[in-house]
């Protein structure tokens, strides 16, 4: 198992290292400025759900404090 694990890491590295061979600096500042993008968006993302599971969270405890006992 840990021997396969290397395996694919080492292989995923090659490709990588390949891949970086044969790009151009262009290509490399694209694909950091989109990565960059990316990560910001997800950031963004990620504040937002934060933001919604706590109003989900106060809801939920609004409506608890409402309810009327079971009989």
């Amino acid at each position: 198992m840990v021997r396969s694990r290397w395996c694919k890491s080492a292989a995923i590295a090659a490709g990588a290292f390949a891949l970086a061979a044969c790009a151009s600096q262009s290509d490399v500042d694209h694909a950091q400025s989109t990565a960059n993008q990316a990560l910001q968006q997800a950031q963004s993302a990620n504040q937002i759900a934060q933001q919604a599971a706590q109003t989900a969270q106060g809801a939920a405890a609004s409506a608890n404090r409402g309810a009327m006992p079971s009989r």
